[in-house]
């Protein structure tokens, strides 16, 4: 019994909290491991290298812009409005109330970012509210 125990401990592993605060109420540690300078280096150079690796790599998300944040916002708009299917399982999937509450969020950015926004910034902004407004009262009519 204490060899299979033995085994065990060679074949896990051990995860260490390093963080420097606590989750639960966000004060420092007391009993942290202060880690390396040149240990914080390493990771921060890992982490940028895999950042890159991922931006650079095949399949790599499009640069966001405020566009294509409206755009998608708009487009998971049109999928809770049946107008779309859903990209995970294939279906059309209806759910009115969060179609709505999609279009009164790029209502809401629309109404806070006026002034701020170029001219196809503001005309992409007004064409697809009036769009998902329309398809909005044909879905509950249909309904």
């Amino acid at each position: 019994m204490a060899n299979d125990e033995e085994q065990d401990d060679e074949r896990g592993f051990k995860v260490k909290d390093r963080r420097r605060f606590s989750s639960e109420t966000g004060e420092p540690r007391e009993n942290t491991e202060n880690v390396a300078p040149s240990e914080e280096k390493k990771d921060e150079a890992s982490v940028q290298q895999a950042v890159k690796k991922d931006t650079e790599g095949e399949g790599a998300l499009p640069a966001i812009n405020f566009s294509t944040f409206i755009i998608s916002l708009s487009t998971q708009a049109l999928m809770h409005l049946g107008e779309i299917p859903n990209p995970l399982s294939g279906e059309v999937e209806m759910d009115i109330s969060v179609g709505k509450q999609m279009i009164d969020i790029i209502g809401l950015l629309s109404e806070k970012t006026r002034g701020n926004l170029d001219q196809g910034e503001e005309k992409l902004m007004e064409d697809i509210l009036f769009d998902l407004r329309m398809k909005y009262v044909e879905a509950v009519r249909k309904k």
